[in-house]
């Protein structure tokens, strides 16, 4: 296959640069998106269960403080296990194929998400039972970390040009939905069981059909076709070469840096904004449990629009004035939600809705980073940069806004402000961040 370039630097992934979406991405798309939806659900469903999974799987004697310590901290591992993961999984993308990986990580999230749903407890097996639960964590944690910059990449190099940003925005658009299908599948366990029912077995139900439906996902994703870079790679052997780490490490520093700030602000966006607040909403402002998520609820599915509308302006008005604008936007209205705080439940709903929709410009993170690195590494470039620093930051915003919340109540507000500001800077001054989409090699 040959690659057509456009003007100003942007080139097909397939066929001529300025067609239209066809049948087929709408397909590949559509199957991709789902999959990730149902990766990323079954990665976070473990929080909303935290509680339950505590009492069930270590002692009845232990203090409270240290099961909830243990509990998070087998969430955490998760996260740990992120870079790992991504790591290995990319390796393998770059050399063996894009869709091989792409179809293994979901595979790997399924299987440990179902066993989950079936381990015996504490109770049943004692000690082996947490340790059982970390396994199959690390094992989420590992698929995760290969997903989502696979997702990307798979997306974007099958994706014409002209709908570059907009396939990829509609891709994490499906990934955050995992989000929302998670605190849905809590709201109506908790208001169809009762607690009870909740604690004895039904806490199982999301975690098996979340690994029933991934294995479903795992067999659908067979139907999609590998990505027209990486067959034009093999058919000139450009996968051969070095390790692609040892590649990314030595060329692409200036690229890894790019995609670590950004995967700052995406998520500083993602871990205050969506996952913090609900709980800072009660403990500060005393917002009632229901209200909270409420509106947690509605700030989830504007996050969502907001993904697919920041990578379409990003076709149509160009990376920079998405960046500016989307990210601009997200200080602006951080301070408006918070400083209003708690205000009237309608106003909290309104201004979270609107938090979360320019909080939807975190899509412009995959825009920017896969077209960062050129195709015979782009998948480890990717992957590496991203979950490293997702691990990094990722892991510090919970404390660093816990800690500093005890002294300033506002301390959501100027964090998720700076990261604006640091993503609409990026956009304004660092020519990578807003070069054309060219997929083959640079």
């Amino acid at each position: 296959m040959t690659s057509i370039t456009a003007v100003d630097g942007a080139s097909a992934s397939a066929g001529t640069p300025h067609r239209p979406l066809n049948r087929s991405d709408y397909q590949t798309l559509g199957l991709s998106a789902l999959g990730g939806t149902l990766e990323f659900y079954d990665f976070v469903v473990f929080v909303f269960f935290a509680n339950v999974i505590g009492s069930l799987f270590f002692p009845a004697d232990m203090p409270e403080w240290m099961r909830q310590l243990q509990t998070l901290g087998i969430f955490a591992a998760g996260y740990l296990a992120r870079p790992l993961g991504g790591i290995v999984i990319a390796h393998y993308g770059d050399k063996l194929g894009r869709k091989k990986m792409f179809t293994l990580s979901i595979f790997l999230m399924s299987v440990p998400t179902l066993v989950i749903g079936i381990l015996p407890t504490y109770a049943t097996i004692g000690i082996a039972a947490p340790l059982l639960l970390l396994a199959m964590r690390v094992l989420q944690g590992a698929a995760i970390g290969g997903e989502m910059p696979g997702a990307w990449v798979f997306v974007a190099e099958h994706a014409p040009a002209r709908n570059y940003g907009f396939a990829i925005g509609t891709l994490t658009s499906g990934i955050t939905g995992g989000i929302f299908l998670g605190s849905i599948m809590g709201v109506w366990l908790n208001t169809t069981y009762s607690q009870a029912e909740v604690h004895d077995w039904a806490w199982r139900i999301p975690f098996i059909l979340g690994g029933v439906f991934g294995l479903v996902s795992v067999y659908l994703r067979k139907f999609l076709e590998e990505t027209p870079i990486f067959r034009e790679m093999q058919a000139r052997k450009a996968a051969d070469r070095e390790l692609p780490l040892k590649t990314i490490l030595r060329d692409h520093r200036e690229a890894c840096v790019l995609v670590a700030l950004m995967t700052w602000v995406l998520s500083t966006a993602v871990v205050v904004v969506v996952l913090f607040t609900p709980s800072y909403l009660q403990k500060v402002f005393h917002i009632v449990p229901a209200a909270a998520m409420k509106a947690n609820a509605v700030a989830t599915v504007t996050l969502t629009i907001g993904c697919v509308f920041w990578g379409w302006l990003s076709d149509k008005a160009g990376t920079r004035t998405a960046m500016v604008l989307g990210w601009g936007g997200m200080t602006a209205t951080a301070y408006l939600f918070y400083m209003g705080l708690p205000g009237t439940e309608a106003s909290l709903v309104g201004s979270y809705a609107l938090v979360g929709f320019f909080v939807g410009s975190i899509s412009l993170l995959p825009v920017v980073g896969v077209r960062a690195f050129p195709a015979p590494v782009r998948f480890t470039g990717l992957s590496f940069a991203y979950n490293m620093a997702y691990a990094v930051f990722g892991g510090l915003t919970p404390v660093l806004i816990s800690t500093w919340q005890q002294v300033d109540p506002l301390a959501p507000a100027h964090y998720v402000a700076a990261m604006g500001v640091l993503g609409a800077a990026i956009g304004l001054l660092w020519p990578l961040a807003t070069k054309g989409w060219q997929p083959s090699r640079a």
